[in-house]
């Protein structure tokens, strides 16, 4: 299930607009990511052409289980990987921005050895 890192931008977006809002368009996604409509209508094409959305006749956008997990998957990466920053003195913003960078690239082997080690500490039940 390899997909390119902007898609997973996408889908990782229509999960948090969707918590967020309740629904998702295009025009959301363009305002969040600050993106022109039609590179968003584009992307969005591409994503249901693949199976990971559905758009329905009002143009709300709905992800499919398969999107659904590859944009649950990054969103914890990024939360996690977040977290895990700022509790190392980076600043908020500073760590947000890097945790972009991150949850994209790392290893799912690295991923879960942090998540290990840094999820007991995060939630306060260290041992």
């Amino acid at each position: 299930m390899q997909i390119h890192e902007s898609a997973e931008n996408y889908l990782e977006s229509i999960l948090i607009l969707t918590e967020k809002k309740g629904y998702v368009r295009s025009v959301d996604i363009a305002n969040e990511l600050g993106f022109s409509k039609p590179s968003v209508s584009i992307a969005m094409k591409a994503l249901r052409e693949n199976g990971y959305i559905k758009i329905d006749s009002d143009g709300y956008i709905t992800l499919l289980d398969k999107g659904e997990e590859i944009a649950k998957k990054i969103y914890e990466r990024h939360k996690l990987l977040s977290q895990w920053l700022v509790m190392l003195g980076v600043n908020e913003d500073t760590a947000a921005e890097d945790a972009c960078r991150i949850e994209h690239d790392i290893s799912e082997e690295s991923f879960e050895a942090i998540k290990k080690h840094v999820a007991p500490k995060i939630s306060g039940k260290e041992g």
